[in-house]
């Protein structure tokens, strides 16, 4: 995989795949809305350098309904980067192999505000109860492992993060410093 498609000379590093893996929640929908490129049942996509998979079952919580695991089968044929990859389809979801990844702690920072200029002396009211919001056990590369305190990195389609101060090789915690999409013009939209 490439470590960064804009710029070649950071290198690449291995993948490694294998029979489970995990993807992110939104990247599956039971009942995909209209132009949903991403995986639902019946629907293949590709495996960020990797292989086209189809979702052939959902295994879900008998009493939640909440989804636990899909079963797909892959195509060994369309391995990024063969020949024989040209196959197309329309979405393409990232993935960690389940064998090779490591729990991190990611926090996600947004506005403090949430107004552009709080002032005056209600300027504690602006304040966003949601400017915080930790996700515990995330799935990640175990390469990032190795990273140290104040490394940054760009987690694809999720936004800019770096390592904290308090990151270790046994507790991984990455913060958002700054995610790809703009809230504050959907904001201004409503």
């Amino acid at each position: 995989a490439i470590n960064n498609p804009e710029d070649p000379e950071m290198g690449s590093r291995k993948v490694p795949f294998s029979k489970i893996i995990y993807i992110e929640q939104d990247d599956f929908k039971e009942i995909p809305p209209k132009k949903y490129f991403r995986l639902s049942p019946g629907n293949e996509v590709r495996l960020r350098y990797a292989y086209i998979i189809k979702c052939v079952d959902v295994v879900k919580d008998k009493e939640t309904g909440e989804v636990l695991e899909l079963h797909c089968t892959y195509d060994p044929a369309t391995k990024s980067g063969s020949p024989q990859s040209q196959r197309k389809v329309k979405g393409t979801i990232h993935w960690v192999s389940a064998e090779h990844v490591i729990n991190a702690e990611v926090r996600l920072y947004d506005r403090l505000f949430t107004v552009e200029n709080p002032g005056g002396e209600n300027w504690k009211s602006y304040i966003n109860p949601n400017s915080l919001e930790v996700l515990n056990d995330c799935k990640l590369e175990k390469s990032m492992s190795a990273t140290k305190p104040q490394d940054r990195f760009q987690f694809e389609r999720l936004g800019y993060f770096c390592a904290d101060n308090d990151s270790t090789t046994e507790k991984p915690i990455f913060n958002r410093t700054v995610p790809l999409r703009n809230i504050w013009s959907k904001i201004q939209k409503v």
